[in-house]
């Protein structure tokens, strides 16, 4: 007799079927995107129901967080390509795809060998240890590159190759050299930028002082590097076009009509005098305001709200440009580009941080007007401006750019490189079938198959290239484990190649975080023997 200890509405699975349940939804999610990893993967194109907007993209986070998943397993791996874009900004595919591998290995052994959960967790602790040892073991350090001049070029070398790597499998791949020299002037613009700082800053690459501008029409060629900041404005009628020794304020505040506000009062007027009285008022409201603000004593004024045509009027007369209506992020950046602060009220100027640059002119991108303000407080900011034919190209641009971004501040972060092209997954695949070796016991199974999930993922980059996975993989794994550590797979010719000679190489951060990631996620799941789905609680507590 079974006793029913939940209320109607709630579902429970058990046992066997809920870890059925949870490996299922983790593989299938891994399948998904699996065909999208690598130089060779393909793009996804997700459209809404609702609204009909269409997004392409191959970036695992972005397609995974734009599907509404019902698997709570799923979920689970969704959440670490989310994590794994938030701190590394790339590998997004490659977590998610080891952890559904690892999951996929997992099932395989409960199913056939019925080896416990707990004996696999065990085992896939030692291989995610031993996997990141030798990582460790084989990673090339740069740590000197700010002091010495030689150590530098060399690593800045290496950050071109670890940006060409990123950028061979987006949308970019056509002119990833263009772009990766792109990329990492900007990043070492910041890395310069902090290192002239006190010490303490000198770990934080902050990613907001690179502003990414799209502007449609051309081509992604025509993309480039502006060494200043670009707001997407112009300045108000009849100022001039371009303003030196800038003394910036920026504020957030309502430069309207700025009625006078009785909220709930209605005014009911018997003449046109005293119509007119009420907007002198009006007036004499709003000269006051700008008096205070011309007591702060700046040349440009930037407010995120509108500036009507009487107040623009005042601040001509008082010789001071204005900017309106900078969107809330422009206006985040710039006050952090300026050195400045966004300010709402006007009594005390000597409490308020202004912002400095020395030159703002107007300048034509195409047949957009945008303003550049050059040799700015944080001399280290700069704007990249990409062109691309349509929408969909420019976003997915973005994305691919800010892969590689994200990748290469961590990289400059933790001076770290190993070699890509399944190179390092088949060195940590031999460090972990050593351990299996020197295993007794049930654990020695979840060793190696934590080892043959670490070989999926060059199986997978050789099948999205189209090539015969099994012949490439298995000569791979000949030439790794007879000593020749920088092979890996060359998959412009399908062959095993050098990875050094072809400039294949990955950040170490980013493969140490998809490894120790994509196991504690598989650790996660293999504990769940119950799933219990149940409508939520509503506000009518008296039933329970």
């Amino acid at each position: 007799m079974s006793i029913n200890v939940f209320k109607d509405q709630v579902v429970e699975e058990k046992g066997e079927t809920a870890r059925l349940s949870s490996f299922v939804g983790a593989i299938a999610v891994g399948d998904l995107v699996k065909t999208t990893l690598g130089p060779k993967g393909m793009d996804k194109l997700l459209t809404s129901a609702s609204t009909g907007a269409s997004l392409v993209t191959n970036d695992g986070a972005t397609i995974l967080k734009s599907i509404p998943l019902d698997n709570p397993a799923a979920k689970v791996l969704v959440n670490i390509s989310k994590v794994q874009d938030d701190e590394i900004g790339d590998g997004t595919t490659s977590v998610t795809v080891l952890g559904s591998e690892l999951l996929r290995e997992a099932e395989k052994l409960i199913d056939q060998n019925k080896i416990h959960p707990q004996t696999i967790i065990e085992g896939y602790r030692m291989a995610c240890k031993a996997a990141l040892e030798s990582l460790q073991k084989i990673a090339i350090s740069y740590e000197d590159f700010e002091s010495d001049q030689h150590q530098f070029q060399i690593f800045k070398k290496e950050l071109l190759k670890i940006s060409n790597t990123t950028l061979s499998s987006k949308i970019l791949s056509q002119d990833k050299q263009q772009f990766s020299e792109i990329a990492v002037n900007a990043i070492l613009r910041l890395k310069n930028g902090t290192a002239n700082k006190n010490s303490q800053e000198q770990h934080n690459v902050n990613l907001d002082n690179i502003q990414v501008l799209k502007i449609i029409g051309g081509k992604l060629s025509d993309s480039f590097l502006d060494e200043g900041f670009i707001l997407n404005k112009s300045w108000g009628n009849n100022q001039p076009k371009v303003l030196e020794n800038c003394k910036v304020l920026i504020a957030n505040t309502t430069l309207d009509t700025d009625k006078i506000k009785i909220f709930g009062t209605k005014f009911k007027v018997d003449s046109t005098s005293k119509l007119a009285e009420l907007e002198k008022a009006e007036k004499s409201k709003m000269k006051a305001k700008i008096e205070k603000i011309s007591k702060f004593d700046i040349n440009c004024f930037i407010n995120r709200q509108l500036i009507y045509d009487y107040p623009e009027q005042l601040f001509t007369d008082l010789k001071i440009n204005t900017i309106e209506h900078a969107d809330f992020e422009g206006i985040e950046r710039l006050a952090l580009v300026l050195g400045g602060e966004v300010v709402s009220t006007f009594d005390n100027p000597e409490l308020c941080k202004k912002g400095y640059c020395d030159k703002i002119e107007e300048i034509m991108i195409g047949e957009k007007q945008l303003l550049r303000f050059s040799g700015c407080h944080q001399n280290e900011a700069c704007t990249i401006v990409l062109r691309g034919a349509t929408e969909q190209v420019l976003d997915e641009a973005e994305r691919s750019l800010h892969d590689a971004l994200a990748v290469l501040s961590q990289t400059v972060n933790d001076s770290k490189t190993v070699y890509g092209g399944g190179c390092s997954e088949m060195i940590m695949s031999k460090a972990v079938d050593t351990v299996a070796t020197n295993c007794e016991g049930k654990k020695q199974l979840a060793i190696e198959s934590f080892a043959k999930a670490l070989r999926q993922l060059p199986t997978i980059l050789a099948d999205n290239a189209g090539f015969d996975s099994s012949e490439l993989v298995t000569k791979l794994r000949s030439a790794i484990y007879n000593g020749m550590f920088t092979s890996g797979l060359d998959l412009n010719n399908g062959s095993v190649g050098d990875m050094k000679e072809l400039g294949i190489v990955e950040s170490y951060k980013l493969k140490k975080a998809v490894v120790s990631s994509a196991s504690e996620a598989a650790e996660v799941l293999l504990r769940v023997d119950n799933i219990i789905r149940a409508k939520p609680r509503t506000a009518d507590r008296n039933n329970y």
